[in-house]
This record gives C-alpha cells, structure tokens and sequence, in this order.
C-alpha cells in the first residue's frame, strides 16, 4: 500500500468501503513562511466493517481522533520519530456513520505541488494557489484523494487581513485584528483533485455573464432557464496594468453563451473565477468554479495573435470541464483522456463557432495534431484509454496522446454520427450523471442511443489501439481523367498494425491564375487497405490531392508524388488556411519520416513562410523549420549552408513584413532563437539601441530587449564580464518578475563550456530550491540552439544523476530536470548508443520513459542526417 503513490485496485477497495459526506478544513496562512497548521475533519460511513487509510502528505501529524477516541500512536506511522507520509494513516472500522479529525502540520511547496507559495520580487507582495490534480490535495488536508470519493466542503481560513482568500465557494470574512477569518462551503459533491484555495495580495475585476439556457428533451425540469454568473478575474499586483480585462470578460463570456447554447445544463457551480498565478507548471487548472492559469498568460509586450488565440483556447477548455470533469467526473484516472479530449474537442468548436478566432479548426490541425502525432509515433505511446494502475503511470499520460489524439478522434466520432447526434448524447450524458462519477462506457452508451449506431466495434479499434495509420491516394489517369481512384491505408504504427475505419473527405485542387482552388469533394468511409471512390472516376486529374482534406480524421495523410512536387512549388498559392495547413503538415510529418529531406523542407519554408497568412500556422512552421535545421539536416550542409538559409528566411520575413505586426514579430522571434551572423548581430544591437532602421516598424518593448540579448549572448557576441554588466543593466530598466527570469535565460545561455557544467550542477542539487519556472528557465539557457556546441562535456553526465534525482525530486521537479537535461542535443551514433546503454538498466517507469523517448529522437535524428546526406 502506498499513499502517495495509490493503486488502482486500492482505490476501487476503499470506494467499495467508503462513503464521504463532508469534509471541515481550517488552515492558518498566518502562521510561517515554510509552514501551515491544517485541521481537518471528515464525516463519512463504513459500509462494512474493515481497514483502510487516508491520505495526507505534512511535515508532522499531532493529532487523529476517530468518534472522539485519539488513535494517534496506532494510526501514525512513523520511524526515528519522522511521520511516514507515504504510508498514510490507518483506520480499522466498524460499519456505520464515523468522524475522523486530524491536526497536522503542512508544508507550502515551490513546485507548484499542493498549496504553493511565491514572493513577488518586484513588489515582496505573498501569493498562494493549490495545485491538486493528479493527487495532490493530500498536500493540503487529510483527505480520501480519489475522484470517486466527492463529498462537501467547508474551508475556515485565517489569513492576513489584507490578502483576499478565494476558493470554490463565495466566502463570509469576519476581522480579528491584523488577520481576517474566511468561511465558505461547497454545497455541491466536489472530487478532492478539484478543490481550490488561493489567497494573497490579489487584483480583483469582476463582471456578471446574463444568459438563457436551451432546453433539450434530455434537459431536467429543475434547469433555470435565465441566468446570471457573478465572475472575477484575479492577478498579481504587479501585473495589474497588463491585465486586458475586456478582452478576457468577453471571451468567457462567449463560452458561456456557447455551452448554455449546447450542453442542456446550465454551469452548476455559482460564481466562476479565473485567476492567473505565478510558476503554474500547467497551462491552467479546471478547479470548480475557481480556475486557475499560467500568469504569462497576462501579457506585458506584445505578442502575436496566436497567443491571444491560444489563451482564448485554454479559457475554452477549462470552462468545458465545469461540465466535463466538474459536473461528471472520471471514475479513475483511466478515463482521464476523455476529461481532457473532450475539453480540447470544445475548445476549438466553440473558438471556431462563437468567438474571433473562426480558423479554430486550422490551428488544431496544425498544432494539436503535430503534437498527437509526434507523441503517437514514439515507442512509449499507448492506446487512448491507457494503464491507470496507479498514480505515477498517470502522471505520465498526460501527454499528446490524451489530450490531442483524443480529441482528434472525439472529432472523427462527431463526423461518424453527425454533429447533432454527438451533442445528443453528451447532454444526455450530463443529465444522466450529474455531480456523480462515469466511465466512457457510460457516455459511449449515451452517444449510442442518440445516434442508433452501435459503437463498441469504433472504441475497439480507436481507443485500445496504438499507433496511427496512414491515407494515400492510389490512381489511374488517361487524357486528363481519373480512370481509377482508391484510398490506400497503411496499418498503424507503431503497434499491432490496425486498420480502422475512417470517415474522409478527398478535396481535388487545382491552379487557377495564381490561386489553387478545390474544384471537387467528396466524403467516404474508408474501410480496410482498398478503398475505391468510384465519384472521382471521370473526374479531371487534380495538380493537388488531399485524401483528409477539411481534417475530418487522425491519420498520417500522405501526398502522391505529384502533389508533393506542386506543393513544393505553389504552397504559397493556396487560398484557403485548411489546406494549405494540411499540406504544411504532410510535409513535415514526410520530413520526420525521412521521406522529404531536411533541406528541401527549409526550401518549402523559404517559399511559403513569408504568404503565411495564418499566425498560427506560420509560427509552427518556422519552429518545425529550427526543428529540421538543428535535428534532421546533414550537419555539414547546415554549418555551410543551412543556418544562412533560416537566417535569410526570418530576416528577409522581419524585413518585409508590414511593420509592426505579428508576422514581422514571429519572424525576428524565431531570428533571435538561432544562429546569427555578425550582420544580424548588428542588426540586434541596434534594435537594442531603439534604432529601427533595418527592420522598420518593429516595436522593441521590454521581452523582446530579453530576447535579442540573450541572442547576443548564446551566439557569442556579448562575453565575459559583458555578460553580467548588460544583463544588470536591463535589469536596472525592466526590475519585474519576467526580468529576472529572462535574466536566468541569459546567464545560461552563455556558449561557455564552464557556465554550462555550472548550470548543470545547479539543475541536478536535489537541495536545490528554485522554483519549476527558474528551473524551466535555466533549462531554456542551457539549450539555447546559438550555444549547444558547448554542452558535449554534458553529453552523458545525466546519465550518472537521473536515478538518485528521480528519487529525491517530487515527480513535477523530476521530470522537467531529466527531461531538460536529456542531451538530446547530441545526435551522434555514440551519444544514441549512450542512450540506449541506459536503458538496459532496471529503471523507474516514469524515468525510462523519459529515456526512451529522448533515445527515439536521437535515432530519429540520425536517420534523417543520412537521408538529408543522400
């Protein structure tokens, strides 16, 4: 039995046990800068007599007091006096209604862990938030840390008077003096993993949604149907002149609108706020009616649209769990993809379909599904419904795989059994198991009484499988015409080489003038190796054929030869963001696979980049562009001619870029994050002086000074005692929390054989207590793309490290750390076999994982050099 590390077959046996009713939880926040006491009282029931434990993760446990008899000495594990948190506190029961009260003494973190705490070094001003999900509220109070344990809450919370104290629940403050009392309760049955508290010298804007819910047939009589949501928006003190309020308020306010429009029930917890927090190691967190967010996600320089969009997307997604996730909830974490899938699936169709970003679906396509296919073409991938057998397993599966693969196959289900029939189903799936938990059985259940199809044989082969397939078009061709047409399917990989069915629509373009226009489509079921499309029989022979086209299903679309050579040619021609996205996609997937070179990639890019019109796209394009000169491409040919050729692409894209805008900001970005010349060099420096004479228009605010400096530095132009003398010198003009962080970055970046192996040394003292975000920082300058060639002494030094970091590091510090510092930079035969060397050894799941993924880039990466070489 472990606690911390809680089994699945544990969780099921303690569910089977117990009933939770409420939870009483005091904590006092006035107490220590290290240190919190936490109280905690549960009420519940024994369903049979029997053992069990609950969970609670502290520095001390004074107190445990079952039906008023102290049971301490018998429920404490402890060893040379230290409390065994892993263990857990034990409980032998009788059948029957039980209280359980327990006094502990809990740690703040700083890994974004439990309830972490963070100083503002540009005001000394105190912020704390939680952080629960996976299993994490233990942290904080002693608790039943399961999903399928909800019960109540009421939260008393001394804090100082002037800090405001949020949780799920709106709050009753009464002062005593220098520190204030806050009481609230959660009325509703609320999982562990979704509780909220944060508190500190927060800004507060607050605002109201109004709306109307439509009623369904599934829709329970007891709905409103007007409503009103009181909503805030919280941030830092010292980030409250960024805070873009309006824009923010109107996008939640979109969501609102959207899915009271759709999903049958209206949002069931009251309030809702948003707080963006600092050194959030997610993107956000879907807690009940208390969301929390990444603080960069408040802007203080200016940044593309694709950033905007994106925040957009995250504010989406995480409303979307107020039903998926919040209202209906997991049972275990083996149906943790479908809390994440189906909330990535609403975010982009309620971008797409209520807000500005109406090309919701193109940036999906691009970045959603390069990010599930990269993940699903690894040896470490996994089916959709993964292992959950216990806590350290689903840590790891939040990945590529769980979020992105499963939403693009959420969307392959909602064009299988059509739009209406989808929506259906989830409403009445939310009717069905409101405030209570579900597995996907019940909503594939759901899904199939609305659309009168029968889904098991879909699941099977969608959700139970590995690997993706792909789609090629196969044809005969006589004066013009197609005198035979077929979809190939490849099985998928890797894996056991499943075929399966896909719904597809093929899109015949052509060039018209200097435009490429679809002039046919049509949609078919493909089923099995070979499948014909006797509609394009006759059809006049297309310049370009896109065998997915519209992004109807997951798969590898592949591109005949002839459409891989007029794309080559005329990407910069197609009119519409979909397919041109498309075909970015299956040239980069054909990169990866070693089926286009490296270099003819950067000549697509060097075509295409500078008529991108979608930020989005253009901005994962020149990354992946980076991707394929530093990993895949012929070394020789990228120090001869490769790094001149991206260096050419993002200046000469800055340069004729309309001044001030976006595209002209993604290309310096992406110039400021590769090697230079010393022409660009100069170039930066005198951006760094405000002349802007040789890229017009750029607006040079305070990120992007960080940014063309830490350039400077990881390139080489800036040395020495040059290094700390400029950082200090920007510092004096930008003293923020971002500076210093930036700071990090450029101490790191230092192209300094020395600075390295120190940075290192830094990133592996498991006393070491910075921050994720300094960490994530560090990392960042330490791998500078300008500055690898001085890491080789690191090229095998994690390797001696990764077990012991493993086992002194929480799981988050772990993971960042071995990740980061995984010399993935070393793409040599030695440095793969190195690698694989590793590998052979008994290693923790998490870490091996983390190995072998680097490993397979490594052989990715090689295979490619030869390729490019060829």
């Amino acid at each position: 039995m472990s606690s911390i590390n809680l089994t699945q077959a544990e969780a099921q046996a303690r569910a089977a046990l117990l009933s939770v009713s409420n939870y009483h939880v005091s904590l006092d926040l006035t107490a220590s800068e290290k240190t919190f006491p936490s109280r905690t009282l549960v009420s519940f029931e024994a369903l049979e007599d029997g053992s069990t434990f609950i969970d609670l993760r502290a520095e001390d446990v004074h107190r445990v007091v079952l039906d008023d008899v102290d049971i301490t000495d018998a429920a404490v594990p402890r060893k040379n006096g230290t409390y065994q948190e892993a263990e857990g506190i034990s409980l032998d029961l009788r059948a029957g209604a039980h209280e359980l009260m327990i006094e502990a003494t809990a740690r703040y973190s700083n890994s974004g862990q439990g309830l972490h705490r963070f100083v503002d070094p540009e005001d000394d001003k105190v912020y704390l938030y939680t952080q629960f999900e996976t299993a994490d509220a233990k942290r904080m109070f002693a608790c039943f840390d399961q999903p399928d344990l909800k019960a109540t809450y009421d939260f008393e919370i001394t804090a100082p008077s002037h800090w405001k104290v949020i949780s799920n629940a709106a709050a009753e403050i009464t002062e005593a003096g220098d520190h204030s009392v806050h009481r609230s309760r959660i009325d509703y049955p609320l999982s562990t993993y979704l509780v909220a508290v944060c508190a500190g010298d927060y800004y507060e804007v607050s605002d109201t949604w109004s709306g109307t819910l439509t009623r369904y047939d599934t829709t329970p009589e007891d709905q409103p149907e007007n409503l009103e949501i009181p909503m805030s928006i919280f941030c830092r003190a010292s980030l409250a002149q960024h805070l873009d309020v309006d824009k923010l308020f109107k996008e939640t306010k979109q969501g609102f609108d959207y899915y009271h429009a759709h999903f049958g029930i209206a949002y069931p917890f009251g309030k809702y706020d948003q707080l963006f927090v600092p050194e959030f190691n997610m993107g956000a967190m879907e807690n009940a009616g208390a969301v929390t967010f990444r603080d960069e996600y408040v802007f203080s320089s200016k940044v593309t649209e694709y950033r905007y969009e994106r925040r957009c997307d995250t504010i989406l997604h995480e409303m979307a769990h107020m039903w998926f996730g919040d209202l209906v909830t997991m049972r275990w974490w083996g149906d943790l993809w479908l809390n994440e899938s189906f909330a990535t699936w609403s975010a982009a169709i309620s971008q797409a379909e209520a807000t500005e970003y109406t090309n919701a679906w193109v940036t999906f396509a691009n970045v959603e599904k390069s990010w599930a296919l990269q993940q699903d073409q690894l040896p470490t991938t996994h089916p959709i419904t993964a292992d959950a057998g216990d806590i350290e397993t689903v840590e790891q599966n939040f990945d590529g795989i769980t979020y992105a693969k499963g939403a693009s196959v959420l969307k392959q289900l909602q064009a299988y059994v059509g739009r209406e029939a989808f929506f259906a189903g989830v409403r009445q799936h939310f009717a069905t198991h409101a405030y209570s938990n579900a597995t996907f059985d019940d909503l594939l259940a759901a899904l199939e009484s609305a659309s009168g199809r029968d889904l098991s044989g879909w699941a099977g082969q969608w959700l139970k499988t590995t690997g993706v397939n792909p789609l090629s078009p196969n044809f005969e061709q006589k004066l013009g015409e197609y005198t035979s047409f077929e979809i190939h399917q490849g099985p998928a990989a890797p894996g056991a080489g499943e075929l399966r069915t896909h719904r597809v629509a093929v899109g015949l373009y052509r060039l018209e003038g200097d435009q490429v226009r679809r002039f046919k489509r049509v949609e078919v079921d493909v089923e099995g190796a070979v499948t014909p499309v006797p509609e394009l029989v006759g059809c006049e022979v297309a310049d370009l054929v896109l065998v997915n086209d519209d992004d109807l299903t997951y798969c590898l679309m592949q591109l005949d030869q002839a459409s891989q050579g007029f794309v080559l040619n005329n990407i910069d021609k197609i009119d519409d963001a979909m397919p041109r996205t498309l075909c970015w996609s299956a040239a980069w997937e054909a990169t990866r696979a070693g089926d286009m070179r490296a270099r003819d990639f950067l000549a697509l890019v060097e075509r295409g980049a500078p008529a991108e019109t979608h930020i989005a796209v253009l901005e994962r394009v020149l990354m992946q562009a980076r991707r394929a000169l530093h990993a895949y491409a012929d070394k020789d040919w990228a120090r001869e001619h490769g790094n001149a050729q991206l260096e050419r692409i993002c200046l000469d894209g800055a340069k004729q870029a309309a001044p001030g805008s976006d595209r002209q900001l993604s290309f310096l970005l992406t110039l400021a994050n590769i090697q230079v010349s010393e022409s660009t060099a100069a170039i930066f420096e005198q951006l760094l002086a405000d002349d802007t004479t040789s890229i017009p228009g750029v607006i040079v605010d305070t990120d992007l000074r960080w940014q063309l400096l830490i350039a400077l530095i990881a390139n080489g132009f800036i040395q020495g005692e040059d290094v700390k003398r400029r950082i200090n010198a920007l510092l004096e003009s930008d003293p923020t929390s971002a500076a210093k962080l930036f700071a990090i970055k450029a101490e790191a970046a230092q192209p300094d054989a020395h600075v390295k192996q120190a940075t290192f040394e830094e990133l592996v003292d498991p006393d070491n207590a910075m921050s994720n975000l300094y960490r994530r920082h560090k990392i960042e300058g330490l791998r500078a793309p300008a500055s690898t060639h001085a890491l080789s002494q690191l090229n095998y030094a994690i390797y001696d490290r990764a077990e012991d970091l493993w086992q002194a590091m929480s799981s988050e510090v772990a993971l960042v750390t071995v990740t980061g510092l995984f010399p993935g930079w070393d793409t040599t035969e030695e440095g793969q076999q190195r690698s694989a060397a590793f590998l052979e050894r008994s290693l923790p799941a998490g870490l091996k994982r983390v190995i072998a993924e680097g490993n397979a880039e490594q052989q990715r990466a090689l295979h490619n050099q030869r390729v490019d070489r060829g």
